[in-house]
């Protein structure tokens, strides 16, 4: 039993989701997204809600049930309201410019480091030590974030680096010199 595919997915107004031979296709204002369910699994659609049926026998039918509900409702978030993530820049010097898909990032190295968004994400710099990534694709947003993250991860004596907004960095102790004689 999946408790997370009993809930029914409420679709807004403003998108349309359609099943043809197990693909869902999902459109709205910001963009439009598909997903292959398994042959196990089907999608029923009503007025505003959509509901994953299974097959409550099969284990890898209701292992996967929860996980399609999680990714079509996913979708149907993405392609009417959007995702967001906030990366912080921590460091002397540490500063970000966006211009089109292309972000250019100062983190301490000789070279500045520029990395080339996906087609399906958006970058803001609201000031030199904020990125902001924003997306209808979740899955593209998060490891864009996760990309950019890793070029300077944030180290635990200082902070240094490039954090998620929302993340909290646990910090070290500074090593102690030793007493001698």
């Amino acid at each position: 039993m999946s408790r997370v595919a009993k809930n029914p997915i409420s679709i807004p107004d403003g998108v349309s989701l359609s099943v043809d031979s197990n693909v869902v296709n999902v459109k709205g204002k910001l963009g439009e997204m598909s997903f292959e369910l398994l042959s196990t699994t089907s999608l029923e659609v009503s007025d505003n809600t959509a509901t994953v049926k299974y097959d409550e026998d099969s284990k890898e039918s209701t292992a996967l049930a929860g996980t399609s509900r999680a990714l079509i409702n996913n979708m149907v978030i993405g392609v009417s309201s959007g995702f967001e993530k906030k990366l912080e820049l921590k460091g002397v010097g540490y500063r970000a410019k966006a211009s089109g898909k292309l972000l250019e990032l100062t983190l301490g190295f000789s070279h500045p480091v520029k990395y080339q968004l996906p087609e399906v994400v958006s970058v803001e710099t609201p000031s030199q030590t904020e990125v902001v990534l924003k997306s209808f694709d979740k899955q593209a947003l998060g490891q864009a974030a996760a990309e950019i993250r890793a070029f300077r991860p944030p180290e635990p004596y200082k902070g240094k680096g490039v954090k998620y907004a929302d993340e909290n960095i646990r910090r070290k102790e500074a090593k102690k010199a030793a007493g001698g004689a």
